[in-house]
Parts: structure tokens; C-alpha cells; sequence
């Protein structure tokens, strides 16, 4: 079974760094709702959209799930 987003965005979790997709992580990491199982763009996206106020822009969150896709194999 592949990993989920939330797996594979906890190996980019530093706290203390001021990347952006390493705040991400760190925010989605204290966000106790986030969809933990998830490989789905748009259920993710979706909920980042409505409910993560933490990501000030999306695009943060579409270069990290890029990069998910790469370390998947699937890009």
C-alpha cells in the first residue's frame, strides 16, 4: 500500500524551518481533522480549502503534492 499524503508530508515536517512546505507540515501535523489516510487531490485540496486556515496559499500545498506524486512514482 502506497503512503498516504499525511505520511509522506510528515518527512518534510522540521520544526523551527521557514520553508514553506515545512510549515505546512508542521500546521497539518497540529491539525487533528486533517484527512490522515488521503491520496486524493481534490478530497485534500478540498479540505484545505474549507477548513485549513493555516495554508496561506494553495500553491504551497500543490508544490508538496507534486512532490508526493515524484516519491510515489507516479509523476
Amino acid at each position: 500500500m502506497q503512503q498516504s499524503f499525511y505520511q509522506y508530508l510528515m518527512t518534510q515536517r522540521h520544526p523551527g524551518s521557514h520553508h514553506p512546505i515545512a510549515q505546512f507540515a508542521q500546521n497539518a501535523f497540529l491539525d487533528h481533522d486533517f484527512p490522515k489516510l488521503s491520496q486524493d487531490y481534490d478530497e485534500l485540496s478540498d479540505y484545505l480549502e474549507l477548513s485549513g486556515d493555516y495554508v496561506l496559499e494553495m500553491s504551497v500545498f500543490d508544490e508538496a503534492f507534486q512532490n508526493y506524486l515524484t516519491q510515489m512514482g507516479e509523476v
